[in-house]
């Protein structure tokens, strides 16, 4: 005799708390837990290395919360719901929508599968704030625009789902399945997983703790250091969100307990235009790989792998953006006016089509997220929705002046421009040769 169970399927949602899909598998009994990691995916849009090693560092915290019985599978998520079915009597399967064209397709493909089996495929929105699906404009196309589609299209639609209320799952225990948990660690790559351990917490805890400290100390101005990047103006929310270690149902709400309303505005736009870059992608499934505007299709872009080799390895000379990418690789993250500063160098100044940007992004990030990165690109080499003029350059020199005026982000990351003083620190270039053994510095 089959046992009787209803399966949760974890996906970019790896959280016990305001996780939909969890919490009506709940209302049944018991709820067998798994993750799929599928590589039948096209490879370029697998997890990256950075990213992958977040995934199982999350992975192992979530395992933790359900007191080691979530089942990590690797393999084709459609034939793993097929040994399932054979394994177990499932009535349901419960998981939160994916906005990534493969996941859709994917998706469909399953939901038929359990159809003629049978079973309930059950999917809801727990990573947006809005059914990205149902925004749209009047006419019924899909947005292009920022502001209205922020604006009209959703904040005039109603308020965000409220969090839900606190969930203890039951858990359903087996040893019919094998985790592959420790298969999955072995996919890791070492010196991502040291980053992490060096440079981050993960897991919803972690995520929880990090929103907490952003509303304790850096909403409070926001608006205005969110741009300089050795202040603590930002949240660091990006790879929590991206894994879903936390909703932004949760941070909406939190921060809406903030009196500090010019700030608390501004954050929740930022929030938005996370919404909008998803809403383009559901709507154009090729955004990662397409100009969104054809015009650019025939721009005639140069690559030169040892120029492009020197940006990824941040070592152009440009000190602003060789501290950015070195933040990069260090870090496994970007401060986003640097990544607007590195991405038009790249796009602007070296005319490297913004694909190859995107992909090293992609690889580096532990917040790669193929929405915000897609849209992040197209935005600055001017191909995208609502982007920025195709001649607007940042100018590498005037933003460091601008946002890192006594240059200690800079010095933290490009160590060896550290005797520089002010004057020089952002075109050592200008250094007469005489007064390069004073600052003992050497050029090139």
């Amino acid at each position: 005799m089959k046992e009787k169970i209803v399966i949760n399927w974890f996906r970019n949602d790896l959280r016990i708390q305001d996780n939909l899909s969890l919490f009506h598998a709940s209302k049944s009994s018991p709820v067998l837990c798994i993750y799929i990691y599928d590589e039948s995916f096209v490879s370029e849009f697998l997890p990256g290395s950075a990213s992958k090693a977040w995934l199982y560092r999350s992975l192992v915290e979530l395992d933790k919360s359900l007191n080691y019985h979530l089942k990590v599978i690797i393999g084709d998520s459609k034939d793993v719901f097929q040994k399932l079915s054979t394994c177990f009597e499932v009535s349901d399967v419960f998981c939160n929508k994916s906005y990534e064209p493969q996941q859709i397709e994917k998706d469909s493909q399953i939901k038929d599968y359990l159809s003629e089996i049978g079973v309930n495929f059950n999917s809801y929105n727990s990573s947006l704030l809005w059914d990205t699906e149902k925004i749209l404009k009047d006419d019924g196309t899909p947005y292009r625009v920022f502001t209205p589609f922020y604006k009209k299209g959703c904040l005039v639609s109603g308020d965000p789902r409220p969090p839900l209320p606190d969930l203890t799952p039951n858990v359903f225990q087996t040893e019919l399945l094998i985790s592959e948990l420790s298969v999955l660690s072995e996919l890791i790559d070492d010196d991502w997983d040291k980053k992490i351990k060096k440079n981050w917490d993960v897991g919803e805890s972690a995520a929880l703790n990090q929103l907490d400290a952003f509303l304790q100390n850096g909403i409070y101005n926001y608006k205005d250091g969110r741009n300089f990047p050795d202040n603590l103006n930002v949240s660091r929310l990006s790879p929590h969100l991206h894994f879903g270690e936390i909703s932004p149902n949760q941070i909406w709400y939190a921060i809406n307990e903030n009196n500090n309303e010019r700030n608390v505005s501004h954050f929740k736009s930022e929030l938005g235009w996370r919404e909008f870059s998803n809403n383009l992608l559901y709507f154009n499934p090729d955004f990662p790989t397409k100009n969104f505007q054809q015009k650019f299709d025939n721009f005639p872009w140069e690559f030169d792998s040892e120029i492009f080799n020197s940006w990824k390895n941040g070592t152009t000379g440009i000190p602003i953006v060789d501290a950015g990418m070195r933040e990069l690789s260090e870090t496994g993250y970007m401060h986003n006016r640097l990544r607007m500063i590195v991405g038009s160098f790249l796009v602007k100044n070296l005319l490297i089509h913004w694909s190859y940007g995107a992909k090293w992004f992609w690889e580096c990030l532990f917040d790669a997220d193929l929405a915000n990165n897609s849209a992040g690109w197209q935005w600055i080499a001017g191909s995208g929705a609502d982007a920025a003029p195709y001649f607007r350059i940042f100018n590498p020199i005037l933003q460091s002046q601008k946002f890192d005026p006594d240059g200690t982000y800079i010095k933290r990351f490009v160590p060896e421009l550290s005797k520089l003083p002010v004057e020089f620190l952002f075109s050592p270039w200008e250094i007469k040769e005489s007064e390069l053994l004073k600052y003992d510095f050497k050029i090139g």
